[in-house]
């Protein structure tokens, strides 16, 4: 997806926050904040997008959006667990309607054999406590991976969260 289609999209996802008079927050570690750019490239997006927590390392994974020390310890920062606290966190900690939190491994360093490099996991935070993580396995460089991680970010809060 180029940068006028991540344009386009964030445009179609702060629409709908807006109609909903809702709002979103973001809590990225390999996207960098690259999402909450994303949302502000957008004219009047103060208006759905107050705030955003770039959480790269685990310490501020834990001191911005209460990610605990457990979970990072025992799945590690790139897992199901560590996304789901991070968008509750980013959602209470920006007192916003929803969420959506990234933490993956962009490359080209840090894969295994079990996180290989294009591993990105997902969360997402919505009114009454709903709480879905989804797994991506990305192809590419490292600015491959960073761009298919923002498409699929707000792609999936438009198609999953805000589509009604």
């Amino acid at each position: 997806m180029n940068d006028q289609q991540l344009q386009r999209l964030s445009e179609a996802v702060g629409g709908r926050l807006k109609a909903k008079g809702c709002t979103v927050t973001c809590a990225e570690s390999c996207t960098g904040g690259w999402i909450a750019k994303v949302f502000t490239d957008v004219s009047g997006s103060s208006a759905w997008f107050e705030r955003g927590f770039v959480t790269y390392s685990n310490e501020a994974k834990q001191e911005l959006v209460g990610v605990s020390a457990d979970a990072l310890a025992q799945y590690g920062a790139v897992s199901e667990a560590v996304v789901r606290q991070m968008a509750q966190g980013a959602q209470r900690a920006a007192r916003a309607d929803y969420a959506v939190s990234v933490s993956g491994i962009a490359g080209p360093d840090g894969g295994s054999a079990e996180k290989p490099v294009g591993t990105v996991w997902f969360g997402f935070a919505a009114p009454q406590g709903v709480v879905v993580a989804k797994k991506q396995q990305f192809q590419g460089d490292r600015e491959a991976v960073r761009r298919q991680s923002v498409a699929f970010a707000l792609q999936t809060l438009q198609d999953d969260f805000l589509a009604n």
